[in-house]
């Protein structure tokens, strides 16, 4: 068991700095963003084009990769959405059960299907270098690669939590407490 929490440990790791790499992206994005919507209306005023539709597709872009980035650092800290209406309830041993078999019958089979699913169009974007529709477009294939990446890196998480609440059940280990609190660093 040990060695599986070891490996746990490097998923929390990575998923943790790609998490905290996208916090960052999201910063980014509001000064895109920012200067996008002020850029339009100065321009208005001015008779002038401030923007291109490359910065207007940089910031949907950045909103893509903070999303798909986002999504494994989110399980790793309990921060994603979820509809608790009796779970709180429960001890925390039939918690770690639920979360387990949840983990196991939901999360990793739907990430191998998107993972199948994507490679496709990733691979077809990349072979014909998919470029926007758009003049002065952004190119589409490096945007579509995280997400076959993202869905690997939610995979991965899920396993991890899996482990961990293995470990939990089995009295190897604490209570797994992930739960994310607003000034978690």
């Amino acid at each position: 068991m040990q060695p599986l929490l070891s490996i746990a440990s490097r998923i929390d790791r990575l998923n943790e700095r790609i998490g905290r790499f996208a916090c960052w992206l999201t910063f980014l994005m509001v000064l895109v963003g920012s200067y996008n919507a002020i850029a339009r209306y100065a321009g208005r005023a001015w008779g002038m084009n401030l923007t291109s539709n490359a910065l207007l597709e940089t910031q949907w872009y950045l909103f893509s990769a903070v999303f798909l980035l986002g999504a494994a650092y989110a399980l790793r800290h309990n921060a994603h959405v979820r509809v608790d209406v009796m779970f709180g309830r429960f001890t925390p041993r039939t918690q770690a059960w639920i979360e387990l078999v949840g983990t196991l019958a939901f999360l990793v089979p739907f990430c191998v299907i998107m993972l199948w699913v994507s490679w496709a169009p990733v691979r077809n974007s990349w072979m014909i270098l998919e470029m926007s529709p758009d003049p002065g477009g952004l190119p589409r294939y490096p945007i579509k690669s995280l997400i076959p990446l993202a869905f690997l890196l939610l995979l991965l998480q899920g396993l991890s939590d899996a482990v961990k609440r293995w470990a939990f059940l089995k009295g190897r280990t604490r209570l797994p407490t992930d739960t994310y609190q607003p000034g978690d660093s």
